[in-house]
């Protein structure tokens, strides 16, 4: 069976010696408690309760999954207990302002928990995910009085949150929703239509559920630009807090999934439920994305902790097992020169995606905290460039990584006693929603290399630059990360000047532009992650990190050079083509 061990030792590594997250106490007064030893001995603690309650929930949510009869979803064995457990010891109010029940730590901090939390059990992880979205939704746009009411029984866990976005017959087309929202006269609406994919959207484990949904007034224009928000809460809110009569909404059905089985997706049919607004008429789109940016983010992490469960377990399978022997005599499997090949292939992309993760969440800290505004813009340009490249390619990452899990366990990782192939099963997702990955590719190229002139792509080949010519010694990565940021930068010149003149070129580039992108930060992180190993008194660590930088340079960094060899491709002819006759 699969299992998991928090790795402190990594997490540790990362946040302090390669991204000195000690910065965020030094320069934020609101963090000046979060030292580097608290937010790592808080980390060490959430690990104690993920490892040992929540975990072991994992393969029995797979194969039980949830059940609906009558509306009333029900949620596998123990999920319930876990989440009062994780609830009441505060990990969901980490990140959350104090002024509505949270503790005002660090998001950072609450990023390497959530990495920890999908590594052990990512279905169970999507209950706590989704309610700190639509916390964060409503806080941004939320009257006070909304906010009052709502948020700090969403930042404590008491309530938990949905996103309501997905129709049948509009999934990426968010402009095509059809659900109304009728004024009632008194300051709420009826809120009618269904809504699809709606990750938690019933079950039993809270006393409230309430969701954010996207809807049409009777007068609005078409498109996004006629799009609401609106607060549909399952059980009304009475004005001293106390719950009031069952909202006209229900879950139709559950979805019966591929992966993520202990995550209960519903099919939720409003019929006439009385809602709030949320921000003003027709900003809904603008007010979606406040939430969805940052669940962008969180699907990331999601990913990043599959890739480190694939990881740790394919790891462990090669050291034991015995089949055969290598060139060199030996049994166990990990002498095999294939499975090294792919174990380190699964070590350079989880610990490269890691720090980009992590450095992303460092980034939202700063853009949200920083008494300096200059500070903050440009730490929002990180922030947006590196969103899609942490969602798409710790989530690409994941599935790849799933697959070579069960490689490396052979026949018994297709197996299910064994587990590895969960993973495999529950990664897919994680492409798909929040956006596909190959929305994030256009995302990337139709508007952040577009933003500021260009600036958001400077500053980060500036960044890697500055590292270059800092480190002359370390010839054999900088040598190889500077061309391939030079052709990075080349490509992104072509990419902005194409989309002008032929978007279908760009976007036909799109996915391997930002797998070439991603590829090359990673380029970055590895020559940052030896520097700072170069320190480490264990000797062990310090020839792991070498061997796998080295992996990474000489065996996945050149295919930079070939992914944006296709970006470049002509593709005139491959659009001509007749739909008729694909």
């Amino acid at each position: 069976m699969a299992t998991y061990n928090a790795p402190i030792r990594e997490i540790n590594f990362v946040l302090n010696d390669v991204l000195d997250v000690g910065r965020l106490a030094k320069e934020i007064p609101a963090f000046a408690d979060a030292t580097p030893d608290v937010i790592l001995g808080l980390a060490e603690e959430a690990a104690k309760l993920i490892e040992g309650q929540i975990a072991p929930l994992n393969h029995t949510g797979d194969q039980v999954g949830c059940k609906v009869k009558d509306g009333v979803v029900t949620v596998p064995p123990g999920f319930a207990e876990a989440y009062k457990l994780y609830s009441q010891a505060g990990w969901m109010s980490l990140c959350n302002t104090t002024q509505y029940d949270g503790q005002g730590l660090p998001y950072t901090l609450s990023k390497v928990v959530e990495e920890m939390l999908c590594s052990a059990n990512v279905a169970f992880a999507l209950y706590p995910g989704l309610t700190t979205g639509c916390f964060e939704a409503i806080y941004a746009n939320g009257s006070e009085e909304i906010k009052n009411t709502y948020l700090p029984k969403l930042s404590t866990g008491e309530w938990s949150g949905t996103m309501c976005i997905t129709e049948a017959h509009a999934g990426s087309d968010v402009g095509a929703a059809k659900t109304k929202a009728t004024p009632n006269g008194d300051g709420s609406y009826s809120i009618e239509g269904q809504k699809i994919f709606i990750t938690s959207g019933e079950h039993e484990m809270v006393d409230n559920i309430i969701h954010f949904v996207l809807a049409r007034l009777p007068d609005s224009p078409p498109g996004v630009k006629g799009l609401s928000t609106f607060v549909v809460p399952k059980y009304l809110v009475n004005k001293d807090g106390s719950l009031g009569a069952r909202n006209k909404l229900v879950a139709a059905t559950i979805e019966h999934k591929m992966g993520i089985n202990g995550s209960c997706t519903c099919v939720m049919q409003f019929d006439g439920a009385q809602g709030w607004m949320v921000g003003a008429p027709n900003t809904g789109i603008q007010n979606m994305f406040v939430m969805m940016n940052l669940a962008r983010i969180m699907v990331g992490f999601q990913g990043l902790g599959q890739c480190e469960l694939a990881t740790q377990n394919a790891i462990r399978y090669a050291i034991d097992r015995k089949q055969g022997k290598a060139f060199n005599g030996k049994p166990e499997i990990i002498e095999h020169a294939d499975v090294r090949r792919m174990l380190l292939t699964m070590k350079a992309t989880t610990e490269g995606a890691r720090v980009l993760a992590y450095e992303t969440a460092f980034w939202v800290d700063v853009t949200h905290h920083h008494p300096d505004e200059k500070v903050r813009e440009e730490a929002q340009d990180w922030v947006d460039l590196n969103t899609p490249l942490v969602k798409a390619f710790c989530t690409d990452g994941a599935v790849e990584l799933g697959s070579l899990a069960i490689q490396v366990y052979g026949g018994h990782g297709f197996i299910k006693e064994h587990g590895v192939e969960q993973i495999a099963r529950d990664a897919k997702i994680l492409c798909l929603y929040e956006g596909t990955n190959g929305i994030q590719a256009m995302d990337l190229v139709r508007r952040k290399l577009m933003m500021h002139n260009g600036r958001l792509a400077q500053r980060f080949f500036q960044a890697v630059r500055n590292e270059l010519n800092a480190d002359a010694p370390l010839g054999w990565i900088t040598r190889p990360l500077g061309r391939a940021v030079d052709e990075l930068e080349s490509t992104t010149k072509f990419l902005i000047e194409s989309f002008k003149t032929a978007p279908d070129a760009a976007g036909f580039g799109a996915v391997d532009f930002q797998r070439a992108f991603a590829l090359t930060y990673l380029g970055w992180n590895w020559l940052r992650m030896i520097k700072a190993a170069a320190q480490h008194p264990d000797e062990g660590f310090r020839a792991s990190k070498k061997a796998t930088a080295e992996f990474f340079i000489t065996r996945m960094l050149p295919q930079v050079h070939s992914l944006l060899g296709t970006v470049r491709a002509p593709t005139e002819s491959l659009m001509a083509l007749e739909a008729a006759n694909f």
